[in-house]
């Protein structure tokens, strides 16, 4: 048996320029980190005694003879690429809801592809996972999905990343302070908006209005850069990375109508007349996750106005996907 546990992320500035679409013309660079909140994947070679051969246990179960009739696009299209011929039987476990806004899909892909190499007893680089499963979700599965959160998930840390004309990526690790990062930390809260959605018909909906979307992705874009000089400079105001997160947050609306709803814009301004200085929804939109950034002695009136939704505690993860378990299982058959 294989388990591997694989980071959700947090994108702080930058999301809209790593889909391919734009940052193979312009190139693009986003800012955030990994989550210590991870996708649980485990991977057995199945017990040749059942009639079905492979068997997948998520938010539903599947019982399948034949690779080809697997429901689930990811373990399907991973199974199918890594050339699996054994029976499988793989279970998935969530820290947090999917379809959240946090990579919680790309985390699935990254963990699972790690956990198959495992199993084959191959090691392979997190460079390896998050190129496989960017092509993976982009060219094999066909989705309309961006650039990072397969990297998050595969490298961890608090990282700027960077996409380059050519397609490749760079992930350059922020050198800052344990002071100053614990200091963010603390000035952000994240909370579940209660409302699922799909990313990547969002997603696509953005991708379809790039063309009219220069401007705004521009300036998230330089966002990075100017997040980056406040986070790594010890005696600038690290209010401004609240103010910016406001900004980002208007510009990120402007990219597709479907980004936000009333109901969003009800818990974002809540948050803002309690105290927040800034935030803004994670992921392509529509729901999930919206963190806020606030000031801690400001940060129980937040609390007490949104009370009716989860607030997570966060911390940054620094290893991304691993294998936490290996134990022959004894059943392997072609």
């Amino acid at each position: 048996m294989i388990i591997t546990r694989t980071p959700y992320r947090i994108s702080l500035f930058g999301g809209g320029t790593d889909y391919p679409d734009w940052y193979l013309e312009h190139g693009g660079a986003v800012l955030g980190m990994a989550i210590d909140k991870y996708c649980h994947i485990s991977v057995r070679h199945l017990p040749p005694f059942f009639e079905h051969k492979h068997r997948i246990v998520y938010s539903r179960i599947e019982n399948v003879r034949e690779i080809a009739e697997i429901e689930h696009p990811a373990v399907r299209a991973v199974l199918s690429e890594t050339g699996v011929s054994a029976g499988l039987e793989i279970h998935h476990d969530g820290d947090l809801p999917a379809r959240s806004g946090l990579g919680s899909s790309s985390s699935f892909t990254v963990g699972l592809l790690n956990a198959i190499q495992a199993l084959n007893s191959r090691m392979v680089t997190k460079r390896f996972l998050a190129e496989e499963a960017i092509r993976i979700e982009q060219q094999v599965i066909g989705e309309s999905v961006g650039s990072q959160d397969q990297i998050w998930a595969a490298y961890g840390g608090f990282n700027r990343i960077d996409f380059l004309r050519d397609g490749s990526f760079a992930v350059s690790p922020l050198i800052v302070s344990k002071a100053r990062e614990r200091l963010l930390l603390d000035h952000l809260m994240l909370f579940f908006t209660g409302l699922s959605r799909n990313a990547p018909e969002i997603a696509r909906s953005k991708i379809d209005n790039l063309k009219n979307s220069a401007e705004p992705l521009r300036a998230m874009r330089m966002m990075v850069d100017e997040a980056q000089s406040i986070l790594t400079t010890p005696e600038a105001d690290l209010l401004q990375i609240g103010r910016m997160l406001h900004e980002a947050w208007r510009l990120k609306r402007d990219l597709a109508p479907q980004v936000t709803t009333q109901s969003i814009d009800e818990i974002f301004a809540t948050g803002c007349a309690a105290g927040a200085i800034g935030g803004k929804l994670l992921g392509a939109g529509g729901g999930g996750f919206i963190l806020f950034f606030v000031e801690p002695e400001k940060q129980q009136a937040v609390r007490e106005r949104l009370s009716t939704l989860i607030e997570v505690a966060i911390d940054i993860d620094r290893i991304g996907s691993q294998v936490v378990l290996f134990r022959p299982d004894g059943f392997h058959r072609s």
